[in-house]
């Protein structure tokens, strides 16, 4: 495995398809997944200018005008998260939950060198939700942001590894990374860091395998599994973590053998009890084991994966209002374009998203395929009943012309 420093390439941005791959690697989706897609590091220098996603001024308005609550919000200290109690309160008249954010006591804790750690950030900020979407889109695994924000020469967490890959983005200030390659590689969810505590504190006292400063612009990439320890130097740092959480073949082999096991239970001599005094070995042991594998050959995943796959996500957001004044002024003319990031999946006459499914008769299925397509640009193309259908299912929304 190799940790590679890069410079930054430019990436065809004119196009609109797979340009968030290059703008933080470097590289073509294509490269990327052969060279680097959890197999190793990457550091690319000057990929980017992050200004137009996150900034610290984003930051003081998210812990003080928004009225977050927990969990969108950690702190830690010192390698160690802080009580909620140290950094929420109840917000006064008509606001009196308790675990919403204290801007007064937040900033006594970032002055005594506390990290904030803004959480699901692709809910509560909109260009990191559009990152997102679009990065999903692009990997095909879903992905997640959080926001690190670390006082002058301080660090937020000891060495560890993460159970998902993360692009690091570094938006403001300066950090140091000290990165070494896996006790574990490619942990699954249910293997945390801290199950291999003595062996990450022990392979983190050894060489390094990438010890570098991220300044703006920056981005580091590392696969699960690598482990990883920050620290801000000079100046307050600001940095964006996207957090790839990948399918796996583990994951597949789940939904394979749910698919067999569904389909065992439709049959009867496999609901049929064991015979008294039977201990699991033997000849019974034998025909059970015939019949998983025959029915493992003859499942299907697909169906169970695929609403698997959807659930991980979120749709791009709707706004209620734009989409009742769109429905209202709904004519033949009227641009329309699919919603994104829904994940559809035409199946038959069933169309499955992540808002639901809807069936179709026959005659409309050529109109929701050329949707599906993108080529669809107004209510007219779709046909206006059947738009109406699916802006108030959600599926479709209003285009800008």
């Amino acid at each position: 495995m190799s940790v590679t420093p890069t410079g930054h390439q430019d990436a065809d941005t004119t196009s609109g398809v797979g340009v968030l791959i290059p703008r933080l690697t470097g590289l073509t989706r294509d490269d990327f997944a052969h060279l680097v897609w959890a197999r190793s590091a990457r550091l690319t220098e000057g990929a980017s200018d992050f200004s137009d996603l996150f900034s610290a001024a984003a930051v003081d308005e998210l812990v003080s005008r928004r009225g977050l609550r927990t969990p969108f919000l950690r702190v830690a200290k010192d390698g160690a998260t802080l009580p909620e109690s140290a950094f929420t309160a109840p917000a006064g008249v008509g606001a009196t939950i308790g675990d919403q954010l204290d801007d007064t006591k937040l900033w006594r804790a970032f002055a005594d060198g506390a990290t904030l750690v803004l959480q699901a950030l692709h809910r509560t900020w909109e260009p990191v939700a559009d990152l997102v979407a679009g990065l999903g889109t692009e990997l095909g695994h879903p992905v997640q942001a959080n926001a690190y924000v670390t006082p002058p020469q301080n660090r937020g967490f000891d060495a560890h590894y993460d159970v998902h890959d993360v692009f690091v983005l570094q938006v403001e200030g300066t950090k140091r990374w000290t990165v070494h390659e896996p006790v574990l590689p490619a942990p699954l969810r249910d293997q945390p860091w801290t199950d291999h505590r003595a062996a990450v504190a022990e392979a983190a006292r050894g060489p390094a395998r990438l010890d570098a400063v991220l300044r703006p612009g920056d981005v580091l990439y590392l696969p699960r599994g690598w482990l990883h320890s920050a620290r801000a130097r000079g100046e307050v740092s600001v940095h964006l973590t996207l957090g790839v959480h990948p399918w796996t073949r583990h994951a597949l082999a789940e939904q394979l053998t749910r698919a067999a096991l569904a389909a065992l239970r439709d049959d009867p001599g496999m609901r049929d009890s064991l015979p008294l005094g039977t201990d699991a070995t033997g000849a019974e042991t034998e025909r059970v084991r015939e019949r998983l594998l025959a029915a493992v050959a003859a499942a299907d995943p697909a169906p169970s994966f695929h609403r698997a796959h959807r659930g991980q996500g979120r749709p791009a957001a709707l706004g209620p209002l734009a989409q009742l004044a769109a429905l209202r002024a709904l004519g033949p003319t009227s641009p329309v374009r699919l919603r994104d990031a829904l994940a559809p999946r035409l199946e038959g006459a069933r169309l499955s998203t992540r808002v639901g499914w809807l069936d179709f008769p026959e005659t409309e299925l050529p109109r929701v395929a050329r949707l599906l397509a993108g080529r669809v640009d107004t209510a007219g193309d779709l046909g206006v009943e059947l738009a109406e259908r699916l802006l108030r299912a959600g599926v479709l929304v209003p285009a800008d012309r």
